[in-house]
């Protein structure tokens, strides 16, 4: 026991029934500003999916009000992901630079931390989408296709794609088939995605979000967007995901070691025991 013998990890093959989800979490500098609305909430029945959704779920509960727009889209993927217990997750957070946060996992308290893990610091003022993107789509890469997959991209604004980029990311979702579905953290004052008459001819060749909108609707693949933050949003996208739910999934999930000083602890402590039962009905004789 004390040369801390174990038994060494190993893979299992495991098949389930979900998909593959990458979450990729703006945490750029704006996400870290409130969701304060600048009228009296509307009532739930007249919340819609527009930026009154937001003021309606941040005027539910006390406090909520000055939460910023990275905790409620934390929020708001943890609930995801306790309700998706057969799919596998993987996490990019990026604001000038991606970062790869969590590689697929099926486990829950791996993936509940590695959202949590992303209320650390503050944002920097610049975003990059397309290396997000990018990142997102290569960790698909070597995979064998055994189920769907998703890339859910959570953030409060969108970004002016360059030609090249714009035909990477295509080539790579197709080459992978990939859905996207955009989680749109729309506040009061940010822009709709749909153009209505307010929006000038050229507002959709100069807004951030209506271009990056218009490039995922010219992917050729399947891509949905939901421009707020309530549960009854979070809903329909769950809800959207599980139609997705076609293949199972067939996917190699490692073992950890397993500790073998425990059991031989208790052997010895079992042959202490022994020894001291037998020494105490030892029969002496009498000299």
């Amino acid at each position: 026991a004390m040369a801390g013998p174990y038994a060494p990890e190993y893979s299992v093959e495991r098949t389930g029934r979900g998909a593959e989800i990458v979450l990729v979490l703006d945490r750029s500098r704006s996400m870290d500003q409130g969701f304060a609305p600048s009228r009296p909430p509307p009532s739930a029945a007249g919340r819609g999916t527009g930026p009154e959704a937001l003021d309606y779920y941040v005027s539910q509960t006390p406090g909520r009000l000055r939460e910023s727009k990275g905790k409620v889209a934390r929020q708001l993927l943890a609930e995801f992901t306790a309700q998706r217990p057969d799919d596998r997750f993987a996490l990019v957070v990026f604001s000038t630079l991606p970062m790869r946060v969590l590689a697929f996992t099926q486990k829950a308290e791996v993936i509940q931390a590695a959202i949590a893990a992303g209320n650390v610091g503050r944002g920097l003022s610049e975003t990059n989408i397309g290396l997000a993107l990018d990142a997102a789509l290569e960790l698909f890469a070597d995979r064998p296709y055994t189920g769907s997959r998703i890339i859910m991209l959570v953030s409060d604004g969108g970004d002016r794609l360059d030609p090249d980029t714009r035909e990477r990311l295509s080539h790579l979702a197709r080459k992978q088939r990939v859905s996207i579905y955009w989680l749109y953290l729309r506040s009061a004052n940010s822009p709709s995605l749909k153009l209505s008459a307010q929006h000038s001819p050229a507002a959709a060749d100069s807004v951030p979000e209506l271009l990056l909108h218009r490039y995922f609707e010219s992917l050729e693949t399947p891509y949905r967007a939901y421009e707020a933050g309530d549960s009854q949003a979070l809903q329909q996208a769950i809800a959207d995901v599980n139609r997705l739910e076609k293949l199972p999934i067939t996917y190699q999930d490692l073992v950890p070691r397993r500790e073998l000083a425990p059991v031989l602890h208790g052997l010895a402590l079992l042959a202490v025991l022994l020894l001291t039962t037998a020494r105490l009905v030892e029969i002496r004789r009498w000299s």
